[in-house]
């Protein structure tokens, strides 16, 4: 990049810079003024960049300032919402703030974000029983209704998983699109607009996917006018661009549809019952085919449906009666605007089930869910290189890839290949903290085999032990459901510290509760190791149960090692080691997330230092002090002041 662009980076984020003058608590870290030339080279040269960030390093920064300077239309994507709100609404205002740039930003997120004013209006005017066990969160919604600008969700304080939300918002299968009454107003609409004539779009990984394919699920036209693509928490993308790239029906979109068509039954087409009696017989056989998949939580592949008679009968009946319902909607095509989206989504359900039910296995991987009273049913790509190379060739852009988890020891190549990225620089920069003074990471001596049956009971000791020298204070993080729940019970009577437990409260109320508490201890799974920052004393210790190998029997696992094998790969080393690496990263990040922050990494698993694959998670951790003697935790704990 021009010399200029240089210096002006410098002046802005080095340590004398503008970001130093005007922030306050800011602070220069070589690392993210490397990165910013390093992403600002990328734009000036159009190149692609995989690029490795340490916890701690101000990587939003190191990205948005160069964005920002380079004139360039800009889409930047994020792995959650959460992340898209800070980058949109903190760090991304300050940043053009200091700069003084006429930059026009924007966000975007999927159309299930937005409130959808036809379907708030029709709830409030339905009496059926669903309704009124949920008037009282409708009157929230309409209040805010009438109040808001962007009809963002996010918005209202009201739990993610709030029942009311899928009632007031609508899904790619049953929008009206231009048919509906409220388009004119429509906060999803707008949003496009808006980003549409952006300089700088926030987006996220699926709606990236989505407008790639030009499939239109919430960007429609801003990608083609795209200079340079920023993905951030780029180590989420491959797994975003499976389940995107792939198909599902689950039975709650088929629920959906009966619910909807019960409505435009007594609104559209009351004199013509068959429509109501094939809309129970759906509803009848989404149940049947959830009992016939058994009670167990589970994920299975293909083949174990297809071998048991009565799924396979239940499936079977699901799509016969799929066909009968779309006769009969067929019949009353222009009837009226409801009652025609219900039938273009009784059609494409129907071709999904068409394609799993017929489909092979030689390409795809076919797969179902089940959870509760739900289950899903999935066609995934084995592999999506081909894929998203070929989409990302559409666009000559530069392409920045970025994550404080991309790398396994120094190497990119795990990530590159999952996304067939062949030509790209990489860079790597280590995190800013002093992890020899802030962490200790320690794993215990005589800790039995994994394997074995006192492994758990071994685990829930270790930590009554360790929780005891940190005062609580902990995230105890489990590889599965069930060792998480095995351990609860035990940990409750060891420890007087307040326990929490994953699925016991929604997320975000367990994390500030944890916060807001001290000294607590809380349990978690795949959804707490990563994407969770908590600063501060109330975070001092976290203890990771087992190395974070993928459950071999899951089906779009085992279909990907069958798959390497098959063509003389070595799927350990080349997937099941790499991803299991890059977990334990993103684990051990929640330790540190401060220059203040002091904290004990422990890692039960005997296997990191027993087997020879043990080197690639030791080269891949921040250089903290290693020590294997539990009086070495309880010295580090004593000499907290």
């Amino acid at each position: 990049m021009a010399g200029g662009h240089l210096d002006q980076i410098r002046d802005i984020l080095g340590p004398a810079g503008l970001l130093s003058e005007r922030l306050s608590g800011y602070r220069h870290r070589p690392q993210q003024q490397a990165m910013a030339e390093a992403v600002a080279a990328a734009l000036e040269a159009g190149e692609t960049l995989i690029c490795e960030a340490g916890t701690g390093t101000g990587k939003t920064f190191a990205y948005l300032v160069p964005a920002l300077l380079s004139g360039r239309k800009v889409l930047a994507s994020t792995g959650t919402r959460n992340l898209q709100d800070q980058l949109f609404h903190r760090d991304l205002p300050l940043v053009r703030e200091v700069l003084k740039v006429p930059v026009r930003i924007a966000m975007l997120k999927g159309r299930g974000n937005y409130l959808c004013r036809y379907r708030l209006d029709v709830a409030l005017q339905d009496h059926r029983r669903r309704f009124v066990a949920l008037r009282r969160q409708l009157l929230k919604v309409r209040d805010w209704a009438a109040v808001t600008r962007s009809g963002d969700v996010a918005e209202l304080d009201l739990p993610e998983d709030a029942p009311v939300w899928p009632v007031v918002t609508s899904s790619s299968d049953n929008c009206l699109g231009q048919s509906c009454p409220d388009w004119g107003h429509c906060h999803l609409v707008e949003a496009r607009r808006r980003a549409q004539g952006a300089d700088l779009v926030v987006i996220n990984h699926h709606l990236l996917c989505a407008d790639l394919s030009l499939r239109d699920e919430g960007c429609g036209e801003i990608l083609p006018g795209a200079d340079c693509f920023i993905v951030d928490e780029a180590h989420q993308l491959p797994d975003a661009a499976s389940n995107f790239f792939g198909l599902a029906v689950s039975g709650r979109q088929l629920l959906d549809l009966t619910r909807d068509l019960e409505l435009e039954y007594r609104r559209e087409a009351g004199d013509i019952p068959a429509l109501l009696d094939r809309t129970d017989d759906l509803r009848r056989g989404v149940l049947d085919l959830r009992l016939s998949l058994g009670e167990e939580a589970r994920r299975g592949p293909w083949s174990e449906l297809a071998a048991d008679p009565g799924s396979l009968q239940a499936l079977d009946t699901l799509r016969t009666r799929m066909g009968d319902l779309h006769a009969v909607l067929e019949a009353l095509q222009g009837r009226g605007k409801g009652l025609d989206s219900c039938l273009a989504r009784s059609a494409e359900f129907g071709r999904r089930l068409t394609l799993l039910a017929e489909g092979d296995d030689s390409e795809d991987i076919r797969w179902y869910e089940t959870q509760g009273k739900g289950f899903r049913l999935h066609q995934t790509p084995l592999q999506v290189a081909d894929i998203f190379q070929s989409q990302r060739e559409r666009y000559r852009a530069t392409w920045i890839f970025t994550s404080a988890t991309l790398a396994v020891g120094e190497r990119f190549d795990h990530f590159a290949r999952q996304l067939g990225i062949g030509d790209a620089r990489t860079e790597r920069w280590e995190s800013p903290f002093d992890y020899g003074r802030q962490a200790l990471w320690f794993v215990p001596k005589g800790m039995p085999d994994p394997a074995t049956g006192t492994y758990g009971t071994a685990v829930v000791e270790l930590a009554a032990q360790i929780l005891a020298y940190s005062c609580g204070r902990a995230f105890l993080l489990f590889t599965s459901h069930r060792a998480l729940r095995e351990a609860a019970p035990g940990l409750e009577a060891h420890i007087p510290y307040p326990l929490l437990v994953q699925g016991s409260a929604p997320r975000a109320e367990l994390l500030d509760r944890f916060r807001r508490l001290g000294n607590a201890v809380l349990l978690g799974t795949a959804s707490f190791w990563e994407g969770v920052d908590v600063r501060g004393e109330a975070l001092s210790c976290v203890i990771i149960d087992k190395l974070p190998f993928a459950a071999p029997g899951d089906p779009v696992l085992a279909a990907r090692i069958d798959a390497l094998r098959r063509r003389g790969g070595n799927p350990f080393r080349d997937l099941q080691l790499p991803q299991a690496v890059i977990a334990l990263k993103q684990g051990a990040g929640r330790l540190i997330r401060d220059v203040r922050d002091r904290g004990v990494l422990v890692v039960c698993d005997p296997r990191l230092l027993s087997r020879s694959y043990g080197h690639a998670f030791l080269a891949s951790l921040p250089p903290m002090r290693r020590s294997r003697d539990l009086g070495d935790v309880q010295a580090f704990f004593a000499a907290e002041v």
